[in-house]
């Protein structure tokens, strides 16, 4: 009984410590090291663009993206420390339920060694035996004999074991007082760098306030500047549309002129050379010479419908128009360091001038538009369409054939002086959130 209480006792331990634990060590560590890798390739950015400009929206970017990154570390180490603390928990839990069990094998083999004390002679050993009724019955009290010296020897066996697992468990636990004081260490070390880093920020977004006046006239530029893409965007759009309707009638034109001749073609080889003859008349469907009415979109066709699904199907796994950026507004509404609320409808990604802007699907370049100082692109899929705003070197003409990943042009600078491009998804009734189509980073 004591050897299946110690079994059971056993298992649940180790139950209860497989539970206690739904993050390892090691992932936690692996977690840590991929946000340092992140906050080091963000710090080179940070030190690149210092060098080049002043504080400029960019900074601000990757300061508040390096103090994100920092508060995810931070939190790394607080689940450690979390995991460290139910270690400890689950530990002291083993040792106090090791020192139950050891209080109970030493009280019930203390019990049984002053038993076997008070009838250690030999003369209550025979009188045992020889007091049987029968043969057999002193066979099974001998047995008796036996079984109980043999658990006697398992009773001390249990206690040495229980000790050995008691000291074990004391051993971890001092160990995981050790791993929490180092993780504690670091967490200090981390906490101060992210004082300094937030102190960084609170630096740039004072120096950006006092160039109010120059962030305002930028923002007002880059305002109406998104405003004009928009309404290339629209035209392209409608210039698309048009198109489809002017190919759709050719087609539908096209289609009543074949009939048309099919049936005279009839009606003259069953005439014949019998002029008098009566002549059964043929009919000839009707074809209307209008657009076909489409419930999706008049963009749609027989030759672009399986791209434009194709395009529908990646939604949340397209690539990115940069191999490599930093994204400085978000599709909607951004709040600006300078307290500006700016709404727009793209995306603006931020990367080294002259870094190559490339497709993000198949599809066909429906305009190349110059928009003041600037090159727009724009690409169609079907119903779809993406935009890519402020390029340099454009590589691609209207009604050119695009593969995804294509070079379309080169990132070109911006109001700052620094390298970004503006990227649009949209369609013939709404602008998307590009950052929804685009596969996560």
């Amino acid at each position: 009984m004591t050897r299946l209480i110690l079994v059971t006792f056993l298992f649940m331990t180790v139950s209860l410590t497989t539970f206690a634990q739904p993050q390892t060590r090691e992932e936690l560590e692996k977690q840590r090291l991929q946000l340092k890798k992140e906050i080091e390739e963000t710090e080179n950015l940070l030190n690149s663009n210092k060098v080049k400009t002043k504080e400029n929206l960019l900074q601000f970017n990757l300061i508040s993206r390096k103090v994100n990154l920092q508060d995810r570390v931070i939190d790394n180490i607080n689940r450690d420390l979390d995991r460290l603390d139910n270690s400890m928990f689950v530990i002291s839990k083993d040792i106090h339920r090791y020192n139950r069990l050891l209080d109970t094998l030493k009280q019930e083999y203390a019990k049984s060694m002053i038993y076997a004390y008070k009838n250690r002679s030999s003369y209550d050993f025979l009188n045992f035996i020889f007091s049987a009724s029968n043969f057999n019955d002193a066979i099974k009290r001998i047995t008796y004999l036996k079984s109980y010296r043999t658990y006697r020897e398992m009773q001390g066996d249990n206690i040495t074991r229980t000790q050995e697992l008691r000291k074990n468990r004391i051993v971890d636990l001092g160990e995981t007082k050790q791993e929490k004081n180092q993780v504690l260490d670091v967490q200090s070390k981390e906490m101060a760098i992210l004082q300094t880093q937030q102190k960084e920020k609170d630096r740039i977004i004072a120096d950006l306030k006092k160039q109010g006046k120059q962030l305002n006239k930028q923002i007002a530029a880059k305002q109406k500047q998104m405003q004009k893409v928009n309404t290339a965007i629209a035209s392209a759009i409608k210039r698309a549309q048009e198109e489809a309707k002017k190919e759709a009638i050719a087609k539908a034109a096209a289609e009543k002129e074949r009939l048309r001749k099919e049936a005279e073609k009839a009606e003259k080889s069953s005439t014949g050379d019998k002029p008098n003859t009566p002549v059964k008349s043929v009919p000839i469907t009707p074809v209307k010479t209008t657009a076909p009415a489409r419930s999706e979109s008049v963009l749609l066709n027989a030759d672009n419908i399986a791209l434009n699904a194709s395009f529908e199907k990646n939604r949340g796994s397209l690539p990115w128009p940069l191999d490599r950026g930093i994204v400085l507004m978000h599709y909607g509404t951004n709040s600006l360091p300078s307290g500006t609320i700016m709404d727009v409808t793209s995306v603006t990604i931020s990367s080294d001038i002259g870094t190559s802007v490339k497709a993000v699907f198949d599809g066909t370049v429906s305009a190349v538009q110059p928009v003041e100082d600037m090159i727009v692109v724009i690409i169609q899929h079907g119903r779809y369409f993406t935009t890519y705003s402020n390029l340099t070197g454009v590589t691609v003409k209207k009604g050119q054939d695009i593969r995804t990943g294509q070079t379309l042009g080169r990132v070109a600078s911006n109001f700052d002086g620094i390298g970004a491009i503006d990227f649009y998804i949209s369609n013939e009734s709404s602008n998307y959130d590009p950052e929804k189509w685009l596969r996560r980073r």
